[in-house]
């Protein structure tokens, strides 16, 4: 990233004040376009992305397709074993690269046709007989970092990124009894809003919000024992639930919401995990992806009640997400304060934020 690249950041606005004492973010980095960018490359080039679980690739052949930092991506089963991860760009000309009709073994680039072995391995090249020096083996798809955990494949442009396992450290022990890798996928869903990303990552990290915007989840879950608990690179907001039926058919469970720096939330309830893969488009557009896993993917009415509960959820999220937005960008208000009670989790997500821009902003000579 060049310097004229770099967005202006007043040193002030990268300090830390303890919760009782500190401010929220500036309004401006919710909708400048320099501070888009500058996430973009700081951020999503450099930390892992959940891309998806591995059965959505159940046979050899099947590949998942994901944009990262306008970065096409694909994923695919080599063999029973062996899930392999590119860029989906041909190195003819940049064209996307697809698994080719008629076979389960080789893909094709949807251009000008080149082939390439599910190694990535350059295969079979139409009408090139006259080119000079040109060695096959220097045109293979460009690989890409991938990592499993618990079943899911996460993916990272960043070759110095940290183990993913050291991020996620602790919340399969947490959880427990509860297996991820015991979790099926069942359905897909997306939503679009008109808002920054960071609106929705800090909507979803407090429950201050919920007996105001969410008055039938204030009643599945117990507000007063709803506790927030915070890690290097995640945070984790966990209730029980009230006492009296509820769709998930457990009084004795807990909800467990894990928000994962810097777009990836894990929502876990009895029988059923939802994954939320924040996509940013733009300052003020974003794209959200649902997953949703279950236990017992024949319980048919489980998850339709689940599906239906959850799209009351996100309606109700999206519409006060857009209109904070709104406010943001307004003349009426630049830096806001947390409640120290209720907020911990945003406060988190903030500091870690600042704390990345500031260690970027130093290691290039940015900062005094």
């Amino acid at each position: 990233m060049s310097d004229r690249d770099l967005p202006n950041i007043h040193p002030d606005d990268l300090h830390q004040e303890p919760i009782e004492r500190a401010e929220t973010i500036p309004s401006r980095w919710y909708y400048s376009d320099s501070i888009f960018e500058f996430e973009k490359e700081i951020l999503f080039s450099r930390f892992w992305q959940l891309a998806c679980h591995k059965s959505e690739l159940p046979k050899v052949g099947d590949s998942h397709m994901l944009e990262v930092a306008r970065n096409p991506l694909m994923l695919v089963r080599a063999d029973e074993q062996t899930i392999n991860a590119f860029y989906n760009v041909c190195k003819h000309r940049g064209g996307p690269v697809a698994v080719k009709k008629g076979t389960t073994s080789v893909l094709q680039c949807q251009y000008h046709g080149w082939t390439y072995l599910l190694d990535g391995s350059l295969r079979g090249i139409p009408h090139f007989k006259k080119v000079a020096l040109f060695d096959k083996k220097d045109f293979g798809l460009e690989p890409v970092k991938q990592q499993d955990w618990e079943g899911f494949l996460f993916v990272s442009l960043d070759d110095k990124s940290p183990e993913l396992v050291k991020i996620l450290s602790g919340i399969s022990e947490t959880i427990a009894p509860i297996d991820l890798s015991e979790f099926k996928f069942v359905e897909e869903q997306s939503y679009h809003l008109n808002c920054n990303w960071k609106v929705y990552v800090d909507n979803f990290l407090e429950g201050y919000h919920i007996p105001i915007v969410h008055p039938e989840l204030a009643k599945l879950l117990d507000y007063g024992e709803y506790k927030t608990d915070t890690s290097e690179w995640y945070s984790l907001q966990h209730s029980p639930f009230q006492a009296g039926d509820n769709i998930y058919k457990s009084n004795d469970g807990k909800a467990y919401y894990y928000y994962i720096f810097p777009n990836i939330m894990l929502n876990i309830l009895p029988g059923r995990l939802q994954t939320n893969v924040i996509r940013p488009i733009s300052p003020t557009h974003t794209e959200v992806i649902f997953k949703y896993y279950y236990t017992n993917p024949d319980d048919k009415d489980m998850i339709h009640d689940d599906l239906e509960y959850s799209e009351k959820i996100q309606d109700e999220d999206i519409e006060i997400c857009e209109l904070v937005q709104k406010g943001l960008q307004s003349k009426a208000y630049n830096k806001g304060r947390f409640s120290v009670e209720r907020e911990k989790g945003v406060y988190h997500f903030q500091s870690v934020l600042k704390r990345e821009f500031a260690n970027f902003l130093e290691t290039n000579g940015e900062m005094g």
